[in-house]
């Protein structure tokens, strides 16, 4: 195999794609400042036992493994930035009130989450830690959807569940791990027959109310029909509630419900939402609320938040044209060399032609030149 043959699903990203992913990028961390959070730097590997401790332990075979040669111990690089964001709210921040943060960078992964994906996306995410109520959960969701309007991406719609209302429904059955992931393989396929089957001996309310989710989903009406068919249980309540309230809140985008959709069960612990885009085969945005994350680091405080992969959100994103640059040319003397420098001081891109060099980069629009006019170096339109 060629030296310079990468692994499957891993790329170079070269200058138009990764001044566009730059761009993107700081804009979207611009715009979660805008609302108050503050970006964090959380290393690329840690101690495995943190990275996968408590809601991590999901991310157990996406995490690649390695040993620490200066301690002997286990080290992962990180297949999710969730998990470090939940360890420095609990540990280093430690804070009483609310805590705001975002982060951007890259996570690995030991396999591809979908078809004709990279193994190495570039997560942007923020969270909020240490408020309980829906009103957070509202600010998240309207951050998501701003940054795809900064993104120049319009939302096709938002999907949203909550996973309190099938574990409201499994509350009063005994069962072990297997069964309860072969309800939720079900409920996730629509399947009606495997479902029936898997809970033949279950309470009436608890076996009905299963079966009904499988038809629950759509637009708004969703709310209603649910309410109507499903058991009177407080938490099911609230968490129609709050969908509605939520729905009720997100002007000019199309929501809809799926409340059999339990993508995360192990991770979330109450509403969650997914965000699709026309260009898009899949979610460009993902989060919810997931209270127990830092009760693995001692302190578990209420939690929501977001993320998105901007490798995947460039593609869709609007190209975005280049900034215009001069074209100099490359000189010893003192006087050009001063002018160059101005001009790059000022902002300006300012490209020297080198020796010998027959073409112009591709990534800079050279738009006006250098030019020595009256013993003056000026910038002048070509």
């Amino acid at each position: 195999m060629s030296a310079w043959v990468l692994p499957d699903h891993i790329a170079d990203v070269l200058p138009s794609e990764a001044r566009h992913i730059e761009e993107l990028r700081r804009s979207l961390l611009d715009t979660a400042r805008g609302y108050g959070y503050e970006l964090i730097m959380p290393p690329l590997l840690e101690h495995l036992d943190s990275l996968l401790t408590g809601a991590g332990q999901a991310l157990d075979l996406q995490t690649f493994k390695l040993v620490d040669q200066m301690s002997g111990r286990m080290l992962g690089l990180r297949a999710d930035t969730t998990q470090q964001a939940a360890r420095i709210d609990a540990h280093l921040l430690n804070r009483r009130g609310v805590t705001r943060l975002c982060y951007c960078g890259p996570v690995l992964r030991t396999w591809p989450d979908r078809p004709h994906v990279s193994r190495e996306p570039l997560q942007f995410g923020a969270e909020t830690y240490g408020h309980a109520g829906r009103e957070a959960d509202l600010e998240s969701l309207e951050l998501a959807l701003a940054c795809l309007r900064v993104a120049q991406v319009r939302p096709a719609c938002v999907d949203m569940g909550d996973i309190r209302i099938v574990r409201s429904l499994l509350e009063s059955v005994a069962l072990d791990t297997l069964a309860k992931n072969a309800i939720y393989a079900a409920l996730a396929a629509k399947d009606a027959s495997e479902l029936a089957s898997l809970c033949r001996g279950f309470p009436a309310a608890s076996r009905e109310g299963l079966l009904a989710l499988l038809q629950l989903y759509g637009d708004t009406s969703v709310i209603g029909e649910a309410r109507r068919v499903l058991p009177a249980m407080p938490a099911i309540g609230a968490a129609l509630d709050d969908l509605q309230w939520l729905a009720s809140r997100i002007p000019d985008t199309r929501v809809g419900f799926d409340l059999a959709d339990l993508r995360g069960y192990g991770y979330y612990s109450g509403v969650h939402f997914a965000i699709y885009a026309h260009a898009a085969s899949d979610a460009v945005a993902k989060g919810g609320r997931y209270d127990a994350v830092g009760a693995a680091f001692g302190r578990k405080r209420p939690a929501v938040g977001f993320g998105m992969d901007l490798k995947q959100l460039v593609g869709i994103v609007p190209a975005r044209g280049l900034r215009g640059a001069i074209r100099a040319p490359w000189g010893d003397a003192a006087d050009v060399r001063s002018a160059i420098a101005a001009l790059r001081a000022s902002g300006e891109t300012v490209v020297c032609v080198l020796p010998g060099q027959e073409s112009e980069v591709d990534e800079f629009r050279c738009d006006r030149e250098l030019a020595c006019i009256g013993g003056e170096w000026v910038a002048r339109a070509l």
